[in-house]
C-alpha cells in the first residue's frame, strides 16, 4: 500500500472514556488513506493500554507517542515534529469524524490542492447535527481563517494543513507552570503567507466536554497569563482593523496584571492603543477574577 496522504492526529489526556468513539468513527471511514496518530499527553487512566489493544487488533494504521503532560499546545508541537504525511488534521479525543470526512478531504486536495494553499478549512457540527457558527458564503472557494472571521464568519472550523507548511512556522511557546496556549497563534502566522481551500462539509462532530478547554475559559485566562500575554502581543501585530487591535490590547493589559508584569504594559507594537485600553483591561482582569472565584465556589458547594 502506498504511503497515506493524511494523518489524523489526536492529543489525548485522560480520555479513555471518549477515545473509543473517535476510534469507531475512523474505522467507518469510506477512505482508509490515512494514519491515526495519538499523542498521549500524560494520561493516567488506561489510555495507553486501550491504544495498544487497538494497535494489536490491526484494523487501523495507528502511531502512538506518550509524553509527560504539557497541555494541548505541547501535544500539537509533538505531533508536528513527527507527522510524515502530506496533510494533517487534528481530531480531538472527545470528537469524531463523519464517515466520508477523510474521502472529502483527499478528493478536494487531489482536485485543487497546490503550493498556493496551506490546506483546507471545513465545518464543525455538533452531536445534534447542527452547524457550529456559519458556513462559507456562496462563491467563497478559498479564504484565510482570519479573513473569514473578519467578513462576519462565526464558529469553530476544522483545519487541514499541509505538514510542510505548518512545520516551518515557530512551535507553540512553553511557559513554566502553564498548560494552555492559543492554537490560533500558528494559524494567524500562516494566514500571512497562504490561503485555504474551503469545504462546505462537516469534517468533525464536536462534543464539548465540561472539563475541556472550550469550557472554563476564564480559568484558562487566570492560570496561563504569560501564554496569553505572548499570544495577544503576537496577535496585535497581525490584525488589520483598529477595533481588533484594541480588543487585543484590552486582553493584553488584563493578562499583564494577572502575571504581575505591569511594567510590560507598553512593550508591544501598539503602546498608544494600549494606553487607552488600560481602564477596560483592569475591568476585564477584575471580572475574570470574579468569574474564577465564582466557579471555584460553585465546585465546592
Amino acid at each position: 500500500m502506498a504511503n497515506p496522504i493524511l494523518t489524523v492526529f489526536t492529543p489525548a489526556f485522560n480520555r479513555s472514556h471518549t477515545l473509543p468513539r473517535t476510534y469507531e468513527s475512523l474505522l467507518l471511514q469510506t477512505c482508509k488513506d490515512f494514519v491515526w496518530f495519538i499523542v498521549d499527553d500524560g494520561s493516567t487512566d488506561g489510555t495507553k493500554e486501550l491504544v495498544e489493544s487497538w494497535i494489536r487488533g490491526g484494523k487501523l494504521d495507528i502511531k502512538y507517542i506518550y509524553q509527560d503532560n504539557q497541555g494541548m499546545h505541547g501535544a500539537h508541537n509533538t505531533a508536528y515534529r513527527n507527522i510524515e504525511t502530506e496533510l494533517n488534521v487534528c481530531i480531538d479525543s472527545d470528537d469524531y469524524m463523519p464517515e466520508d470526512a477523510v474521502e472529502k478531504i483527499i478528493d478536494l486536495w487531489t482536485e485543487r490542492g497546490s503550493e498556493k494553499y496551506a490546506g483546507i478549512v471545513g465545518l464543525d457540527y455538533d452531536v445534534n447535527g447542527r452547524l457550529i457558527g456559519t458556513d462559507f458564503p456562496e462563491g467563497m472557494t478559498e479564504t484565510t481563517l482570519s479573513g473569514f472571521y473578519e467578513k462576519g464568519g462565526r464558529g469553530d472550523k476544522k483545519l487541514v494543513y499541509r505538514t510542510d507548511v505548518i512545520s516551518k512556522y515557530p512551535e507553540y511557546p512553553m511557559f513554566e507552570g502553564e498548560k494552555y496556549f492559543g492554537l490560533a497563534y500558528k494559524y494567524h502566522l500562516i494566514d500571512q503567507d497562504y490561503r485555504l481551500l474551503t469545504l462546505n462539509e462537516p469534517l468533525v462532530i464536536v462534543d464539548y466536554q465540561p472539563d475541556g478547554s472550550s469550557f472554563g475559559m476564564f480559568r484558562q485566562y487566570w492560570n496561563n497569563p504569560n501564554g496569553f500575554m505572548f499570544f495577544r502581543k503576537s496577535e496585535m501585530k497581525l490584525q488589520k482593523s483598529i477595533a481588533s487591535r484594541f480588543r487585543s490590547c484590552i486582553h493584553y493589559v488584563s493578562h499583564c496584571i494577572r502575571a504581575g508584569k505591569k511594567k510590560e504594559f507598553f512593550s508591544n507594537s501598539h503602546p498608544v492603543l494600549t494606553f487607552f485600553a488600560l481602564p477596560i483591561g483592569l475591568i476585564l482582569y477584575l471580572y475574570t477574577k470574579h468569574q474564577v472565584k465564582k466557579g471555584s465556589l460553585m465546585r465546592i458547594s
